[in-house]
């Protein structure tokens, strides 16, 4: 399996990589949106700002975003979740506009929430096979679908819910950090690959 991480100059591309990897997976960086959609999984890691991922999609966005469609298997992680989406309040430029919908920030007194957070409602098998009840997140954004019958599990923070997870098939958002969750986030992201490897 050749998974490709789009690499937008910022992320936490070491760690991630470290758990995408496994007997028959090959993990690469690719900095060229284009380039990056010639791979079996394409993963938008998490950490960094919207604007200047969204710059980097710039040139190769409606190739990503078409090959997504078209039913590239995707997961996106906090940031690269905010990605799939529309457009986002912290700065300018476009998403891919896979899910519809805007990225806002958190309705609360104190931001960034970082530290952990429970999975409510999720209705994702990938959670239950992973045992993924809680999670680690770092974020001040969160997205706001249009449609949230594409939403597979919610949390909260300070009183203000949001998507944990969205997925259209393959396609899968995550605002939290799996590869920071521990054993059952990083079973999570194992759950994935195994998913499209026998689909």
């Amino acid at each position: 399996m050749r998974i490709t991480l789009f690499d937008y100059g910022a992320g936490n591309l070491h760690s991630l990589a470290k758990a995408l990897r496994g007997e028959g997976r090959d993990v690469r960086l690719e900095t060229d949106a284009r380039a990056a959609v010639d791979t079996d999984v394409l993963v938008l890691p998490g950490v960094g700002a919207f604007e200047p991922a969204a710059r980097a999609l710039e040139g190769g966005r409606d190739a990503m975003r078409e090959a997504i469609i078209a039913g590239l298997p995707c997961l996106g992680i906090c940031l690269g979740m905010q990605l799939m989406f529309d457009a986002s309040d912290e700065g300018d430029g476009a998403g891919l506009g896979v899910f519809g919908g805007r990225v806002t920030r958190l309705r609360t007194t104190r931001t960034p929430q970082i530290g952990w957070n429970t999975i409510d409602d999720a209705n994702d098998p990938l959670f239950g096979r992973a045992r993924l009840a809680t999670a680690y997140y770092a974020n001040s954004f969160v997205c706001r679908p249009l449609d949230e019958s594409v939403v597979t599990a919610w949390s909260t923070h300070e009183g203000d819910r949001f998507p944990a997870a969205v997925r259209a098939g393959t396609v899968v958002g995550v605002q939290f950090h799996p590869e920071k969750s521990s054993a059952p986030g990083l079973a999570f992201v194992h759950e994935y690959l195994n998913l499209i490897s026998n689909s």
